[in-house]
């Protein structure tokens, strides 16, 4: 496991008025990895915390005009923990949604775990469109995107541009491919065209050696020569193994995308629309350092839990998560829309921003592409592709 988190929320009771709703906000937080391409990229300690404890400061904020007072707590455990005694644990202290940013294998045995406990769980993390198809839980809902909403965001934007054919290169670990295949069913569904597929192995070996720049403007322009035609390069590399070192190395002239270049993800620094300034500046004032995307998931997350209680006006988790999956729910997350969830398995609706490392090129959905439902449903798998079967 990477990274975990859990969230856990608890009625605990009148502690004051008799008419107050004490909502305690529980954060499992597993310290996530420092390996990163660019240390730039290296996340902090606090990383998805830090959205969390933000949005409870907003919950508390309109908590408090109507008898609602909310509590984060915190507990930091180190890769190899057992998230199922984890879940056990918060729910013996009285928690009643847990929220997870784990992979798919931790969300799925937190998701076990939970079930014998007659709890919700929030994904905030894991990607895996199999988690919202055949291995769907009725108990979990889906605050992170799935890869096919990323690869499906970038697909619109690059089809809009008419760069229809794509050199795709793919990393050797198992994340990789399966970014891989959400691009190639991304390609698929909006008429691009790959006129290669290549693989980049993982051997190891030092970047950051005296040599490792020299062996990078060797090596890159071997792995994209001789290809034919194409318009962009589209790279699979969610390990950070290679396709950071793809911009500007490639044997022909040409953009990159995906895991490097125009990169699609649920939030950036660099996002300034839609009153994202007022969010950005707040969280940089608070925590002294910019806000990621796993920030965002977590703030997001957080945030769902704190429109549900205000609009229910209970701290009952049951009244809670039927609040949040029924038809009158909607959160505001600075993105131009309210996100709502789809039913059929438990996604969170949301915009997808491309960005290049420093702006926001652009938000998915792109113009044109219409749905009889909503435009945010030409991202990700729709209801009449779905495998999904909630219980």
């Amino acid at each position: 496991m990477a990274l975990a988190t859990l969230i856990g929320i608890a009625s605990l009771g009148s502690a004051g008025a008799a008419d107050t709703m004490e909502i305690k906000v529980g954060y499992l937080h597993l310290q996530p990895s420092k390996t990163r391409l660019s240390l730039m990229d290296v996340p902090a300690d606090n990383d998805g915390v830090a959205g969390a404890e933000l949005a409870t400061e907003d919950n508390e904020t309109t908590g408090r005009f109507i008898g609602q007072n909310y509590t984060l707590v915190t507990k930091t455990l180190r890769a190899g923990d057992d998230v199922a005694a984890a879940v056990k644990e918060l729910a013996d202290q009285g928690a009643a949604i847990l929220m997870t940013d784990d992979d798919a294998d931790g969300v799925l045995a937190a998701a076990e775990a939970a079930k014998a406990r007659g709890l919700t769980l929030l994904n905030a993390g894991a990607l895996d469109d199999s988690l919202r198809e055949k291995d769907c839980r009725a108990n979990v809902i889906h605050v992170a995107p799935t890869r096919s909403m990323l690869a499906d965001a970038l697909a619109q934007y690059l089809m809009t541009k008419k760069w229809r054919k794509w050199l795709l290169i793919v990393g050797s670990h198992e994340h990789d491919k399966l970014f891989g295949d959400a691009l190639r069913h991304a390609a698929t569904r909006f008429g691009a065209k790959i006129v290669e597929e290549r693989e980049f192995k993982d051997t190891g070996g030092a970047r950051r050696t005296d040599s490792g720049l020299v062996e990078i403007q060797r090596q890159m322009p071997v792995l994209t020569q001789s290809a034919p035609d194409y318009d962009v390069l589209v790279a699979a590399d969610e390990s950070e193994v290679f396709a950071g070192y793809l911009p500007y190395r490639t044997w022909d002239a040409r953009p990159v995308a995906g895991s490097a270049g125009l990169v699609p993800t649920t939030w950036d620094a660099s996002f300034d629309q839609w009153g994202a300034v007022q969010l950005q500046s707040r969280f940089t004032r608070r925590f002294h350092r910019f806000m990621t995307p796993l920030d965002m998931q977590a703030w997001t997350a957080a945030r769902m839990v704190g429109e549900a209680a205000s609009r229910a006006n209970s701290a009952d988790p049951a009244k809670l998560v039927a609040f949040l999956k029924g038809p009158d729910f909607a959160v505001a997350a600075f993105k131009g829309q309210k996100l709502t969830l789809r039913d059929w398995n438990l996604q969170l609706r949301q915009p997808i921003l491309l960005f290049d490392g420093r702006n926001t090129v652009s938000v998915s959905p792109q113009e044109g592409y219409l749905h009889q439902f909503s435009q945010l449903d030409t991202l990700g798998y729709d209801r009449p592709e779905t495998q999904c079967k909630l219980d």
